[in-house]
């Protein structure tokens, strides 16, 4: 997941490929209050690990509920069978309103005090119509903010005080969540037929669809009367299934479906784990993809998509059945034939932001010319030349930077700057990283550090990397790595065993995370850094076949997003073609004192004069050698950081690095 600031995404030229999809937000919440509220055990799989669902994991075990996480997506649940373990606790949500919404109701009928209370924009997305709801039954509900919204304060109320006999009336035209959350709550109190009325035009009603298949498959088959009318029958009791499994995310999936109707080129997308006989209500964007153009096939459980009609064709849609992956035609409109309008999305406005407007506005930053009212948006598209580089503002919404993400597959071959990425983690943490496994661009951005020994170019690439969320490479350690693994190899470092020497080389499963270095996931940061091991470093490097090899290693790690390379040849030999190439230096009386502390640090005995001598006889060596030796780059800027902090050092070459990119201050 990334954590930066800003992500950096180069220009699409084609998608092919497969990816899988995380967990269904929607089933997975639903199915962890389920099994909690239920009698026995549910072992649920594939459940999605995402911010939301951590929330209400939290939330549950803070009501006394057993949560086991076993291997990989799959946690065990012992259900409280309706009786509360904890009946006082302070429950933080965070902006999870599958969490927010649902367990108001039910711990309103469970009898206990509980505050229940979010980040600051969960604070201004409505509750009221629920807590209305829930006062009609005798449920006693302080608002601790603004009167409409959370946090709330629960108090206890015996089940013998409510008022069940009368139907119990809540809103349907502001958000389908007030609905699901009394359908999951009141069979704890459903001592009686239980009826819900729906005043107004329900929306989303393939989110009450999940609802209820997830409640038939926990016992609770709930007759319904058109939209309008929901009973659930006296007697109702929430029993396990035993297992289950969360389908893939069918809102995740509009992104790759897009991807694939817009890719020119490369083959049909595949997208595993949900197909077109998915419950959930957003795998209808597939017909609308389809009026728009795209080819898409369907299996059991698997998409596959390829582009169909070019330029988009333009549509008029009612797109209140799938409101969230709505927002990915937006961005698809931008490649229309004409303009596109999205009706009946007045829900937009209360997620967690005012999407209208997000999207809007942020459209409009790439050129778009873009009208919005209370409840529809259209999108004129746009021509080649009318494009503009632009810094996308996600305002801390997954879907905002989701969808935005497409808009780096644009005719002119400009990159999108993604503000604040890691808003992604509340529903698909790993969106980018999947993303980047099925896109081709015409170049992952490369910035290279080269300098002498002990300038500080390790440290420096290190945050750098961070700083961008790009790839790090030490090619310093490579050389020891590959005399590390020759010898675990049972092998010699020496001309007999050179063939097989440059195949282990070549293949080393090694990566640089945080500052070490890790050899098939073992943090090798110290063993390769013995006197040993620099001997059989010296030694590999003289094979030839060794440094040929270990040169293709080097340029697998040009991945994107992009990658930062350190050493001493990076923009001369192993990447001359990279945009930025810095040739950092410092004198050698500050880097033998920087040596001098590092060593005296780790308990090496050692004197500064003796450091210099010994750094300044290695500059001589490195710069004079026959291959690759250590000089700067025709085109690489100089930066002398004998003077200069760390944090100095890495402002100055980001700043370079923003001198190379196109985006406005938008």
């Amino acid at each position: 997941m990334f954590s930066t600031a800003f992500l950096d995404l180069p220009p699409f030229v084609a998608a092919a490929g497969t990816v899988r999809l995380p967990g269904s937000k929607s089933i997975s919440n639903r199915v962890l209050l389920l099994a909690a509220l239920a009698e026995g055990t549910t072992t649920v799989h594939d459940l999605l690990d995402s911010d939301d669902t951590r929330v209400m994991l939290d939330a549950l075990r803070a009501l006394g509920c057993g949560v086991e996480l076993t291997t990989g997506s799959t946690v065990r649940i012992h259900g409280l069978n309706g009786q509360l373990h904890t009946p006082q606790a302070t429950l933080f949500l965070g902006n999870a309103g599958t969490a927010m919404r649902p367990l108001t109701a039910a711990l309103s009928l469970l009898g206990g005090d509980f505050e229940l209370s979010g980040v600051p924009r969960m604070h201004e997305r409505p509750i009221g119509d629920l807590v209305d709801a829930l006062t009609q039954l005798g449920c006693q509900i302080d608002y601790l903010g603004n009167p409409g919204y959370p946090p709330l304060r629960i108090h206890p109320v015996a089940p013998a005080h409510l008022t069940l006999d009368a139907p119990i009336r809540v809103r349907g035209d502001v958000s389908s969540q007030f609905l699901t959350a009394l359908l999951l709550a009141l069979p704890l109190v459903a001592v009686r037929d239980i009826t819900i009325d729906v005043v107004g035009e329900l929306i989303s009603k393939p989110y009450i669809e999940i609802t209820l298949n997830l409640l038939a498959r926990f016992g609770i088959v709930v007759q319904r009367d058109g939209w309008q009318r929901f009973t659930i029958p006296a007697g109702s009791r929430y029993r396990s299934p035993g297992e289950i499994h969360v389908e893939a995310d069918a809102s995740s999936a509009s992104y790759f479906i897009a991807l694939g109707a817009l890719a020119a080129s490369g083959g049909a997308l595949r997208i595993e784990g949900v197909g077109a006989e998915s419950i959930q209500g957003d795998i209808r964007f597939i017909e609308a993809a389809r009026q728009m153009g795209a080819h898409v096939e369907s299996g059991p459980n698997w998409l596959q998509v390829a582009r169909g009609a070019w330029p988009l064709k333009a549509i008029d849609l009612d797109a209140n059945h799938i409101p969230d992956a709505a927002m990915t035609l937006a961005v698809m409109a931008l490649h229309a034939d004409g303009p596109s309008t999205l009706r009946n999305i007045a829900s937009w406005r209360v997620k967690e932001t005012d999407r209208i407007d997000a999207m809007a506005a942020e459209l409009r930053k790439l050129g778009a010319m873009v009208e919005d009212g209370p409840d529809f948006i259209r999108v004129h598209p746009l021509a080649a030349a009318d494009w503009r580089a632009a810094r996308i503002k996600t305002y801390d919404d997954h879907r905002v930077a989701m969808c935005f993400s497409l808009a780096a597959f644009n005719p002119a071959g400009l990159p999108v700057r993604i503000l604040d990425p890691h808003c992604v983690a509340k529903t698909f943490p790993d969106y980018f990283e999947t993303l980047f496994t099925v896109i081709d661009v015409p170049e992952v951005p490369v910035i290279c550090i080269d300098g002498p020994t002990a300038s500080g170019k390790g440290t420096l690439a290190v945050e750098v990397a961070h700083e961008l969320g790009y790839h790090y490479l030490d090619s310093g350690s490579l050389y020891r790595v590959t005399g590390l693994a020759t010898r675990r190899k049972g092998l010699e470092p020496e001309p007999a065993y050179e063939a097989e020497i440059a195949a282990l080389a070549e293949t080393l499963p090694l990566q640089f995370v945080k500052g070490k270095v890790l050899l098939d996931g073992e943090d090798v940061s110290d063993a390769i850094r013995t006197e040993a091991a620099g001997m059989d470093a010296s030694r590999v490097s003289a094979l030839p076949a060794v440094r040929a090899a270990l040169l293709a290693l080097q340029k697998r790690f040009r991945r994107l997003p992009g990658l930062v390379a350190d050493g001493r040849d990076m923009g001369t030999v192993i990447f001359p073609e990279a945009r930025l190439k810095v040739f950092l230096t410092a004198s050698a009386a500050q880097r033998a004192e920087r040596r001098h502390k590092q060593l005296i640090s780790k308990g090496i005995s050692t004197t500064l004069d003796s450091l210099r001598a010994d750094l300044e006889a290695r500059d001589a060596r490195d710069s004079s050698r026959s291959v690759a030796p250590l000089k700067p780059a025709q085109d690489a800027r100089r930066l002398d950081n004998s003077q200069l902090s760390i944090a100095q050092s890495v402002e100055q070459v980001l700043n370079w690095w923003q001198e190379t990119q196109p985006f406005k201050s938008s």
